[in-house]
C-alpha cells in the first residue's frame, strides 16, 4: 500500500514528465509556424529544462530523506 507521501512523489513526477514531453511536441509542430521565432523557442526550451531541473530536485531530495 503506498503512503501518501509516496503517491504524492510519483504523481508528481509523472505529472512533470508528461508535461515536458507536451512541450517537446509542442517544439517539433510548432516550429513551422509563421509566429514561431527564436524567442520563443528559448522561452519553451528554458522551461522544459526547468522541469527536468525540478525532476532532478526531486531525486535528490529522496535521496536525502533516505540517507536520513
Amino acid at each position: 500500500m503506498l503512503t501518501y507521501q509516496t503517491f504524492f512523489k510519483a504523481e508528481l513526477k509523472r505529472l512533470i514528465s508528461e508535461e515536458i514531453e507536451r512541450l517537446k511536441e509542442n517544439l517539433v509542430v510548432s516550429h513551422n509556424y509563421e509566429g514561431f521565432d527564436f524567442l520563443t523557442f528559448k522561452y519553451q526550451v528554458g522551461i522544459i529544462e526547468g522541469l527536468r531541473k525540478a525532476l532532478e530536485l526531486c531525486d535528490e531530495a529522496e535521496r536525502t530523506a533516505d540517507s536520513a
